[in-house]
Order: structure tokens, then sequence, then C-alpha cells
């Protein structure tokens, strides 16, 4: 199903604390102490009720139930009778100690698609700085809900570029790209035991990942490895007058010598330009079809952070720690 920015209240359903996050859609807000605070402020504290369906003719259908909306009456997804939703202050609710702690705050909130789909973004106090430099990447967990059936309560670690606001897609090991999933029954206890323990996963995850990245810019690729690089990730199509692969390819190359950053001297010309020139691509030049400015900014940022962007994403980080070493 394609997705985009749900609305509420003939805005945006989403909020952030502080700067605007990259996609530039939202409300700004105080930061919220809950996550049923940060689902109001987002326009998230619907409800997701189950309706039993029938046909045009009035004969039920007995095995299957509609998902609604409770305000809009939107239909968010047809699922199976043993199906039991999770509302969305329930689903992210499980962080909340650790917030509660200042261990990590809630930043960004949004919906896509009718609202089938509702997402949070919560920040850990932490940065890590490539090289000692001003490239400075913030560190974030990236939680995700459906209403559609399609995917449960899951946790991505998902680090952000500032300087060119890229989200950075790199799979943690357990996860393999899916995400952790997050079981949201269970007793208070069991809520805090879970909110430590992806916490404790994320600390290391960050640790790990700042020194992968300090490699990538320790590393200077030669001219044939950046073509060999986007050649792979870009590949030519068997039809020979394909020429997008080899448009994108250079619109790579121009994000590799002068995207947003990419003049920062102890990050220039290195693998880990290589790769944001990548991640900028994804997250703020690739096609994507919409009616408007913002359904189209909407799919695109769907795609970055679960779908064909996120895994392009994960094949780059890949290939330039291959070309690193």
């Amino acid at each position: 199903m394609a997705h985009h920015i749900a609305m509420a209240a003939g805005r945006p359903a989403m909020m952030y604390t502080g700067e605007p996050p990259w996609h530039g859609l939202g409300t700004r807000l105080n930061e919220p102490a809950t996550a049923r605070q940060a689902m109001q402020a987002a326009g998230l504290d619907y409800q997701a009720d189950l309706k039993p369906l029938q046909t045009t003719a009035g004969i039920p259908v007995p095995q299957r139930k509609a998902v609604v909306h409770s305000e809009t009456g939107n239909i968010l997804g047809v699922v199976g009778n043993s199906y039991v939703p999770v509302q969305n202050a329930q689903a992210f609710g499980f962080l909340d100690s650790v917030v509660d702690e200042g261990e990590l705050r809630y930043h960004t909130a949004g919906a896509l698609g009718l609202g089938e789909k509702v997402w949070m973004l919560a920040k850990l106090p932490e940065e890590i700085r490539v090289k000692n430099s001003e490239d400075v990447t913030e560190q974030f967990l990236l939680l995700s809900n459906s209403h559609d059936g399609s995917s449960s309560l899951r946790v991505f670690f998902t680090p952000i570029r500032v300087v060119c606001a890229n989200t950075l897609g790199m799979a943690e090991r357990r996860g393999r790209g899916q995400g952790i999933s997050i079981v949201h029954k269970g007793n208070l206890d069991m809520k805090v035991r879970q909110a430590r323990e992806v916490l404790g996963m994320a600390r290391r995850f960050y640790s790990d990942l700042s020194e992968r990245i300090d490699r990538l810019a320790s590393h200077s690729p030669s001219r044939r490895q950046l073509e060999l690089y986007f050649e792979t990730l870009y590949p030519d199509g068997t039809d020979s007058k394909n020429r997008r692969a080899e448009n994108v390819r250079k619109e790579l190359f121009r994000l590799f010598e002068s995207g947003r950053g990419q003049n920062i001297p102890q990050i220039r010309s290195t693998t880990w330009a290589a790769f944001n020139a990548v991640t900028e691509f994804v997250d703020h030049h690739r096609s994507t079809r919409g009616r408007s400015a913002q359904e189209r900014a909407s799919r695109r940022l769907e795609s970055a952070w679960f779908g064909s962007g996120a895994r392009l994403k994960a094949q780059a980080w890949t290939l330039a720690l291959e070309m690193a070493n």
C-alpha cells in the first residue's frame, strides 16, 4: 500500500520538538513526558476500532473484520477475527520509564496513509562526531506500529546526520533491517525491563557505529572504486536504452562532490562522503509519485524508513564498509 502523511484537523498528523525534522512536515511542541502526551500532541490519540464486515448485499463476512479510525471513520485495514489492535499510546508507552529518567526523549511522531501506520522518533542525548569534526550524527530510535495487520510494534536504530538531515540506513544485526519486535503485553515491570534492554542494545549499536563511521571517513576511494560502488547500487538494466540508472549515478557523483556537508575537510572525498551521497539521494532527491509536494515528501519518508529506500541505504552501508576494508 502506498502511504502518505495522515491529516489531523487539516494539518499533517505529526509533531516534533526543537528543530523541524528533515522532511519539513509537522508542528513544533514542547517535549512531552509520556508517549500518551506525544500521541495527543501529534493528533495520534485516535482508536483503532474493529467492526464487522458485510458485502454490498448485506451478507456478513464472518472470517474478517475492518479496522476503523475512530475519528475519521476511514478503514485502516481488513484483518482476521483473531487480530487484536494495539492502540498508539499503548504501543509506544513502554519507553516512558527511560524517558522519565532522562535517558531518552520523545522528539517526533506521525502517521502514514489514513493512519494505518504510526511512528515516533525518540532521541538519545549522545552524539557521534566524525573524526572530531563539525560533522555530527544524532542518535535516534524509530518506533513504528501498524493498524492494518502488516507489522507489529518494532524499534529501529535510526542515526540522523545533522549537516544534511539524512537518515542513515544501517540495519542492526539482530533485527536484520526489520527492526526489533516489541511484545506490548505484560505488566509494568516487563515493560521497564524491555525498555532498558532496547536502550542497552541501542547504546552498543551506536558505540560500534561510531568506530565504523570513523573508518569510512579515514578511507579515500579511487575513481574506479567509486564507479563500482555506484554501479552496484544502480546497475544498468538489460535494456541499454534505459538511461535512468546512468542519470542516477551521475547525480550520486554530484552529491559525492558537492552534496550537503561534503565540503567538511575531514570528510571530503572519503568513503563516508560516498555513503552520504546515497542517503542524501534517497531522502531528498529520489523521484517519488504523488499528487502534491507533501504527498511526494511523505511517500519518500515511508520508503526511506521502511521500504525500498531503506533497503538501498542498508546495501550502500555494507558495500561502503567492504570498500573501506
